[in-house]
């Protein structure tokens, strides 16, 4: 692992510790605890081992058996309680891994969530088990945190074979420190080995988990597939059927591929371990033997220290085998980090949004120009307009011609490049944001309803103004509907989450999120193609109940079909990110220009 690699592990510890220190603290005692613990049993071993064979009194060994079982009794009491508190924890942090992120995602700038680069760094931390990566990091830290402090209570029982033993046999066993020299050579070459195969193997093992969570990622896309009705209405009529059902199997194959070369280096790395393990055994006891057998350490010091070096040995393997794993998983931290790091760009107002009875409002788009991040082209150019409240203005113009990005500066989701955006005479990035997005009611082409109850969608949130949101309801066209539900406003949509869900119509849905705009009872109301979705007398009966729903509100509407703008006082006409015409329909349908040449392409399919 490198150093940034190890900065960001201890970042992650270092956001945990900020709020749940007593996490840490149980986590150090408990690896304490668990480490040292086989060492009273291994120590008492060997005294038992040779006060037995000094011939001592029954009492003497009978008061070793005592402290030994008693301090094994309180350390595993004590662990006992550290396992419990910890373990409930990382169940804790499991069930909750993701809501770091989330509100990351809520709170950073919009740019962010259209960036290409920051929407494929948060696939893969959801792929690759990023949300739960606090508490696999905690998991791991615990036992190499266990493994070190075995491996120094192993040290200061061990040396002083190694000095007894390289102190005697310089007096003439074999020779100077050469025995001890060699058997300490020896097993650090074992270790050293099975560092470099536990490091190879850990490195093929994430490979192929990375590899397999992009193979899973396109299972669980053809799973939807072949179990939605929605998506299957194309699969059938186009026949389909043979083509993904093959391409399911591939990916299944893939996938069981991938797992039985994670199982073959799992076992092969397994293999290594133990053949450490036991060839470092057998030099130990080889070792400690010759020294009993020459007389110069106990049969309980043999217990004792071959022991010893055994959980030293085994430890040592397993502490390579989890930095092994820390370092396969540095890329994934790299990732949380950064995405959890990502700065806040926008600039953040302080003024408050005057609070107007008559809610009326101006706004101003002086000499706006505007590109997205990480691109040269303008999509807004020096853009000039004003409008009052009360207004209802529609926005039309070909793909491309920066309608919805005019709305999306309007509400302040990108801040303008050039030039600025002022409501009441004071620029937009001046105000308090939430306050200024208290100003605006947005039924976007792309709309959520979710699988809530229909009056939590209505008011977007869980306290529901109950007389208001029926109100909205009727406004929007669902009223009738709504009349017919067995639940009324507790009604869930969908069978998602309640078997006694309703299933709406995507019509349905959509007048819906028209309400949730009507409730909000904001000065603007901006609708993106709200009559998508309706069917020609849906829609018409939204359009003849428009004012009815915006009242007094300012209303800008986006839409392709001119013919549903005609109710509007306003129209602006959009190209290449400038508005080149603005009027009446009947101005400009008499004038030359972009929208009298859309209005009669378009004009053939009018009834």
């Amino acid at each position: 692992m490198s150093r940034k690699d190890w900065k960001n592990i201890f970042i992650l510890l270092g956001s945990l510790s900020e709020k749940h220190k007593d996490v840490l603290i149980s986590l150090v005692g408990l690896s304490v605890f668990t480490a040292v613990r086989p060492f009273i049993t291994v120590v008492l071993t060997g005294m038992l081992v040779d006060a037995v064979y000094a011939g001592v009194d029954s009492g003497l060994l009978l008061r070793y058996v005592a402290v030994g079982v008693t301090g094994t009794f309180l350390m595993q009491a004590a662990e006992g309680v550290l396992v419990m508190f910890f373990n409930r924890k990382l169940e804790y942090m499991q069930e909750i891994q993701g809501q770091p992120l989330n509100r990351k995602s809520m709170a950073m700038d919009y740019e962010y969530l259209e960036n290409v680069d920051v929407h494929e760094t948060r696939q893969r931390l959801e792929r690759l088990g990023g949300w739960s990566l606090m508490a696999r990091v905690l998991s791991v830290v615990n036992k190499i945190l266990r493994e070190g402090v075995t491996v120094i209570a192993a040290v200061f029982v061990v040396v002083p074979m190694f000095i007894r033993g390289s102190h005697s046999l310089s007096h003439g066993f074999v020779g100077s420190w050469l025995m001890s020299v060699l058997l300490l050579a020896a097993v650090l070459l074992l270790i050293m080995v099975e560092f470099r195969f536990g490091n190879y193997f850990n490195k093929k093992m994430a490979d192929a988990r990375k590899e397999m969570s992009g193979q899973e990622a396109r299972y669980k896309y053809y799973l939807e597939i072949l179990s939605g009705c929605e998506r299957q209405k194309d699969l059938r009529t186009c026949k389909q059927q043979k083509l993904y059902e093959r391409e399911f199997e591939d990916i299944a194959r893939g996938i069981k591929k991938t797992i039985d070369r994670i199982a073959g280096f799992t076992v092969r790395d397994a293999f290594t371990q133990q053949s450490v393990s036991a060839f470092s055994g057998f030099l130990v006891y080889v070792f400690a033997g010759l020294l009993a057998c020459a007389g110069l350490i106990s049969i309980g010091g043999v217990v004792t220290y071959a022991a010893s070096i055994l959980l030293f040995t085994e430890s040592v393997g397993k502490l390579v085998y989890q930095l092994s794993w820390l370092g396969g998983n540095a890329g994934l931290a790299k990732d949380y980090i950064d995405y959890m790091g990502l700065p806040q760009r926008k600039h953040e107002g302080t003024i408050p949004v005057e609070k107007r009875r008559d809610d009326r409002f101006s706004v101003e788009f002086s000499h706006v120009s505007f590109k997205y991040p990480g691109s040269e082209k303008y999509v807004i150019r020096d853009l000039n307009l004003q409008f009052e409240i009360g207004e209802k203005m529609a926005i039309v113009g070909r793909n491309g011609s920066g309608k919805t990005t005019f709305i999306k500066l309007l509400c302040r989701l990108y801040d303008v490049t050039e030039g600025s955006i002022k409501v009441n005479g004071i620029d937009i990035r001046k105000y308090d944001y939430a306050q200024y997005c208290d100003l605006f009611a947005v039924v976007f082409q792309d709309f959520q309803v979710f699988d809530f109850p229909l009056g939590e969608n209505v008011a977007a949130g869980g306290e529901v103004d109950e007389e208001r949101a029926v109100d909205a309801l009727e406004r929007a066209g669902v009223g009738e509907r709504y009349h017919t539900l067995p639940g009324g406003l507790s009604t869930c949509i969908g069978k998602e989450f309640e078997e006694s869900g309703v299933t709406f119509s995507g019509g349905e849905k959509q007048k819906i999120a028209i309400a949730r705009a009507i409730y909000k009872n904001t000065p603007f109301v901006i609708m993106d193609e709200p009559t998508a979705a309706l069917d020609p007398e849906s829609e018409c009966e939204v359009y003849a109940g428009f004012d009815k729903m915006v009242g007094k509100k300012t209303a800008i509407y986006i839409s392709h079909r001119l013919a549903s703008c005609r109710f509007c006082q306003d129209i602006l006409v959009f190209d290449e990110g400038k508005v080149v015409q603005r009027g009446r329909h009947e101005e400009l349908e008499r004038q030359e220009g972009l929208y009298k040449e859309l209005w009669n392409a378009q004009a053939q399919y009018y009834a």
